[in-house]
């Protein structure tokens, strides 16, 4: 009978430490694609932050160099398109606001104790509406780059790159620019969408986490 109750009692711990290293993998689990989604956030706002600045540079040196066509010699034509540039422009700022409250709900642990719905939501808007504005500004790109009568920043100065100049416009540096701008905003598709799995995992996994610890009914071990 003793010996029965022994049997009955190491089958009793085996099983119990065996659900709690269940549960510690599911944590482990949590954590690890946390950090992941963390990262690729931090990323895309990189990401961002680099295709604004480029964008907004462009403009910036059309602004000052273009001239109305008066001038003799115009550095720029006058029918020229600048909406592919403003898409970039406008896309990428809606990325990075997005993937920056992503990060602050992310790093601020105060944010995330006081209001885990917010958390939630930060999780899966961030990736979510920097996708939108990736995808906006990549697809409204091409659309107005289509013309093959009216040039864009690309088409233009990528042409005359090969001009040696000492001062602005350099069109061998605004061809440079225009393209990686381009470029960036497309790789931000993928690590936005990487993003989004990332978010979906994770809640999938926690909310397995929750009915588990509801169905034992008992704390979680440190």
């Amino acid at each position: 009978m003793e010996k029965s109750s022994h049997s009955q009692g190491s089958a009793s711990s085996f099983e119990a430490d065996s659900q709690d290293r269940h549960l510690q993998s599911k944590l482990r689990a949590i954590s690890m694609t946390d950090s992941a989604r963390a990262g690729t956030t931090v990323l895309a706002l990189l990401m961002g932050l680099t295709i604004l600045g480029i964008s907004a540079n462009t403009l910036r040196v059309y602004q000052d160099t273009h001239v109305s066509r008066e001038f003799m010699l115009p550095l720029w034509p006058d029918d020229f398109n600048i909406r592919p540039t403003l898409a970039l422009v406008v896309g990428s700022a809606i990325v990075l606001v997005a993937n920056a409250v992503g990060v602050i709900f992310n790093h601020i642990g105060s944010l995330r104790a006081k209001s885990a719905a917010a958390h939630t939501s930060a999780t899966f808007l961030a990736p979510l509406a920097g996708l939108a504005g990736a995808l906006v500004a990549v697809a409204f790109y091409y659309v107005a780059d289509r013309s093959e009568v009216t040039d864009t920043f690309v088409s233009w100065t990528c042409r005359w790159r090969d001009v040696p100049m000492t001062q602005a416009p350099r069109w061998g540096d605004l061809c440079r620019q225009s393209l990686a701008g381009l470029y960036l905003a497309v790789a931000l598709v993928p690590v936005e969408v990487v993003a989004l799995a990332l978010a979906a995992f994770q809640s999938k996994v926690e909310r397995y986490t929750d009915r588990y610890l509801g169905a034992r009914k008992t704390p979680v071990l440190s």
